[in-house]
């Protein structure tokens, strides 16, 4: 398929043909969701902890005799049932990651470049370069393309000026090709690819 050609000044600059293959595939909401829920456990840092009876500091003595006073027996007063005590089966220090096979996350990358595209939220950009690093100007040209909430993917090498400019503005992501992600790319309302990134992309998703 052809996807027209943009600069940032929203004038037309030719066209580009895409793979269909990768743009133009199925979109599975199921391999989509496996894919947000796998990146976003990899980014929890699993360093909740409770403290267990073990753990908690205090007196090893027998709170009170085992027999005679009418109560319950006790053994600690590091207990659970006591104020203070350690709590029973709380959250540990552990990974909450899991494993997703490359397959899967490859079509799950097709699957959200494809959503875009059929949602007509996908924009290709000649190239994402400033000749100076101006937050300003940088929003004004994105008011008249009409971008809000936009991810920006350009290729290996990101130009200096442009990711210092879109650095300080709200709901807008700046990323090499190689970072390019299903959580990144759909919790953005528009997808913006340069030529590098649409290039890059399909090498390595084909």
């Amino acid at each position: 398929m052809k996807l027209a050609v943009k600069n940032l000044d929203n004038k037309s600059v030719g066209d580009i043909e895409v793979a269909d293959e990768v743009f133009g595939a199925p979109v599975r909401q199921d391999i989509l969701a496996r894919m947000v829920q796998w990146q976003l456990a990899k980014r929890r840092a699993g360093t909740h902890k409770t403290k267990g009876i073990s753990d908690v500091q205090g007196t090893t003595k027998k709170p009170w005799r085992q027999k005679g006073t009418g109560r319950a027996r006790q053994g600690s007063l590091r207990s659970p049932q006591f104020r203070g005590g350690g709590v029973i089966f709380g959250p540990v220090v552990r990974s909450h990651e899991f494993g997703l096979q490359k397959k899967v996350r490859r079509l799950a990358l097709k699957s959200a470049l494809s959503a875009k595209q059929a949602e007509g939220k996908l924009v290709v950009l000649e190239a994402a370069t400033l000749a100076e690093p101006k937050t300003a100007q940088l929003a004004k040209r994105f008011e008249k393309l009409g971008w809000g909430s936009v991810l920006i993917i350009g290729g290996p090498v990101l130009d200096e000026n442009f990711a210092r400019a879109a650095r300080n503005l709200p709901e807008v992501d700046v990323l090499p090709q190689q970072g390019a992600n299903v959580y990144d790319i759909l919790r953005r309302d528009t997808l913006v690819l340069t030529r590098d990134a649409v290039q890059h992309l399909e090498a390595r998703l084909k």
